[in-house]
């Protein structure tokens, strides 16, 4: 039978082999909460390579709460550009002006209190008392889940599994050095209990570990099968002006890429678009185009959690008619806060307009 876990030997691991990381503590020295939010913060649904440098710059640029919650909404928008779920952004953005203006530039120190502000829910709100308070929080995200899973060979498929792994882990969270515990089981599923072929040779716990002992470990966490991702289309329409400019809009603030900017385009539909059924739903109407829209070769492909995304690209002259929106010069498009998919439909307008 595997020996029972114990935190205090993953401690002693972590210790010695903890990641280095811009946004945690060096050893010894007290968690900033701000850096621990914005970090928590971007890194849902996101890799820690990604976030880094979204990281720095964030807090070169806003080192401190205060100077987030005064920084305009578009400037954290366009900051956020390429990490996706722009909720977030504009969660973050609520959230820094709710703790400035509300609690004078200081987060709450309890789980029950933080799950009050705008854009944290029950992980970031665990992660930030456990790291930057020192509280007994069970932090879950997906590394937590998978070494809970594998330690006790917990066969029952994600996501009903998620209230048993979550008893199993507060089960092993210590009341001291709980911020620790929480980056180390972290660290431990980042970088050894990891998804596909774990260095189960160099775990701190392979001697307690029931999933090694049953040479069950690869297939765990069982998972129930996803359901096919639909495809949606649409058509975009890149419009320029006589001198070059091409028009953009913002996307309503609420939705998917809510707040952001936008190539104008129809809705996403699975039913594929002709250019004679788009035209109604075009930036600009027929008599103000200099030259009808013309549809360019190729297909731009994104995904989202939920669906993938077909759009094509149909290209316009816009003559002196004016128009909702943004004109955007092509030399400062870097500059709008253009979600991952609005710069897929630049780029492939550049490469095949021109």
């Amino acid at each position: 039978m595997p020996t029972p876990p114990s935190s205090a030997r993953l401690l002693v691991w972590y210790d010695r082999d903890r990641r280095v990381l811009p946004w945690r503590a060096p050893p010894g020295q007290t968690s900033d909460p701000y850096r621990v939010w914005l970090s928590e913060v971007m890194l849902q649904q996101t890799t820690v390579t990604a976030v880094q440098p979204y990281f720095r710059a964030f807090v070169a640029r806003w080192p401190t709460v205060e100077a987030l919650a005064a920084a305009p909404v578009e400037d954290v928008m366009q900051a956020w550009a390429g990490l996706g779920y722009y909720a977030r952004a504009r969660n973050l953005h609520l959230c820094a002006k709710t703790v400035t203006e509300w609690r004078h530039g200081h987060f709450p120190d309890e789980e029950q209190a933080l799950r009050q502000l705008p854009g944290i829910g029950d992980y970031t709100a665990a992660a930030i008392a456990a790291i930057a308070f020192g509280r007994p929080a069970v932090v879950m995200d997906g590394n937590v889940e998978r070494v809970m899973a594998r330690l006790y060979a917990v066969t029952e498929p994600l996501p009903k599994a998620k209230p048993r792994l979550k008893a199993l882990a507060a089960g092993l969270t210590p009341a001291t050095r709980p911020g620790d515990y929480a980056q180390a089981v972290m660290d431990l599923g980042a970088t050894i209990c990891t998804p596909k072929s774990p260095a189960c040779g160099i775990c701190p716990w392979r001697e307690s570990c029931a999933a090694l002992a049953l040479g069950i470990e690869a297939d765990l966490p069982a998972k129930l099968a996803k359901a096919e991702r639909p495809t949606r289309r649409g058509i975009a329409f890149w419009t320029t002006a006589k001198d070059g400019a091409v028009l953009l809009r913002r996307r309503p603030p609420k939705g998917l890429l809510g707040g952001m900017m936008e190539v104008p385009s129809t809705e996403w539909r699975a039913e594929a678009w002709t250019l004679d059924d788009a035209r109604a739903e075009a930036p600009l109407p027929s008599k103000a185009l200099a030259a009808d829209w013309r549809l360019l070769p190729g297909l731009v492909r994104h995904s989202f959690t939920h669906f993938h995304l077909e759009l094509t690209v149909a290209t316009g002259r816009a003559g002196s008619a004016p128009a909702r929106g943004l004109w955007c010069p092509l030399d400062r498009l870097g500059e709008q806060a253009l979600p991952t998919l609005m710069r897929k439909v630049v780029s492939h307008a550049l490469a095949k307009a021109y």
